[in-house]
Parts: C-alpha cells; structure tokens; sequence
C-alpha cells in the first residue's frame, strides 16, 4: 500500500484569486497597504497567521496578525459565495482523483494550509466526501515546511513515510515531503515556479494533473 498526500490550494482547486481578494480586504481593513498578487501567491500553502506575517515583513505572529488573521476568517465565505471567486478544480483533476480512488493499493488524504473548515467546503463542494481517508489542516498542526502533517498521516494510515508521495505546487508542500522522508511531487499548474520546486527538493515536477496517474 503507498499512502498519496494532496496540497489543495494551487495542486486540486484554483482558489489563487480568492485567496488574494480576501487578503486585500483583510490588509484594506486594517489601514495596510494592500498586498499584491505576487506577494499573496508566495504564502499560499501555509497556515494563514504565519502566511500574513510573511506578507507584513514579519517573522513573528503579534496581536495585530492575530486580528488580521480572526478578520479574514470572518469574510472569508461571504466572499467565496461572489461570483468570480469560487474555487474550481483544475482541468482533470475530478478524473485523476477518482481514478486513484478506485485503486485497491492506495490510500489518498489532504495536507493543506487551509483550516478544517475551508477543507470541508472544498470537500464538500466537489464530491470528496470519500476520497480522503485522511486529512491535516491547518488547524491540526504547525504549518508547512514542518513535516507534521504528513508523519501524522502516515500513522493514522499504517504506512511508512517511505511509501508516502506528497503531491504539491510550493516550495513548503516539497520541504514538509522531503523533512518527513517521503517523496515529493511538484506541480507546475498552481502558484509557484518550476524551477523552485526543484531547488526545494521535488523528485519530479508535473506539468499536467493527467501525468500524476502515470507517477503514482
């Protein structure tokens, strides 16, 4: 049996633009400037106090993090439900997941950044109701590179960390892979560029959710 670990944000939906618009209104909110693209994009994948930090130039979560970070979980899903900020599967990854669901020799779970709540919505928004036989979220561990939240499925699971592939498109999904001993998949279609996966220690780098199948 291997055990095949999935990032969410940027690797199963594209929730880029959403994730960014909630920044904004959180930074507008509490008289920051606002972020930009490129800045929201370098955090996306771990934990969201620390990911707000990093955009203030902080290494350390204050109480002004604190309050940033309780405002933008508040609206957060009032503006999931806008039109133009849903968080879509990307291109064929309905057919990649249940392709491997229906494997007999592996077990899928979720590793995300996201809190519980944000993974049962993406759960429950596409149909993953089964597909995960286990999950970390951001509100069960320390936020990524820190290898926790895959050791921790590999015992909820029974399966070693050197049967484990993380399949991720940051830098932090590659360092929590590498740091737990398990293999680490890239993936080009999320937030991050190619070429810093490789130097954060991906084994392969992917360029179309299709290709999983034919590395796992």
């Amino acid at each position: 049996m291997k055990l095949v670990l999935f990032d969410c944000d940027g690797t199963l939906v594209d929730s880029g633009k959403l994730i960014h618009e909630v920044m904004v209104r959180t930074f507008v909110h509490h008289d920051m400037p606002e972020p930009t693209y490129e800045a929201t994009k370098s955090i996306i994948g771990i934990t969201l106090d620390s990911a707000i930090a990093r955009i203030m130039g902080q290494e350390h979560v204050d109480e002004r993090v604190a309050a940033m970070t309780a405002h933008y979980k508040s609206i957060y899903s009032d503006v999931r439900a806008l039109p133009h900020f849903q968080e879509p599967l990307f291109d064929d990854i309905a057919h990649v997941m249940d392709t491997l669901s229906a494997r007999d020799d592996l077990l899928l779970g979720a590793v995300t950044g996201k809190s519980r709540r944000g993974l049962n919505l993406i759960v429950d928004a596409h149909g993953f109701e089964k597909t995960f036989f286990v999950s970390r979220t951001a509100d069960d561990c320390p936020s990524k590179p820190h290898p926790a939240m895959v050791l921790e499925c590999c015992t909820d699971a029974g399966i070693d960390a050197a049967d484990t592939i993380v399949i991720g498109d940051s830098i932090y999904d590659m360092g929590m892979a590498k740091a737990a001993g398990a293999k680490a998949i890239g993936v080009s279609w999320g937030y991050c560029a190619v070429d810093s996966l490789w130097e954060a220690g991906a084994d392969a780098v992917l360029h179309s959710p299709l290709e999983i199948l034919a590395h796992v």
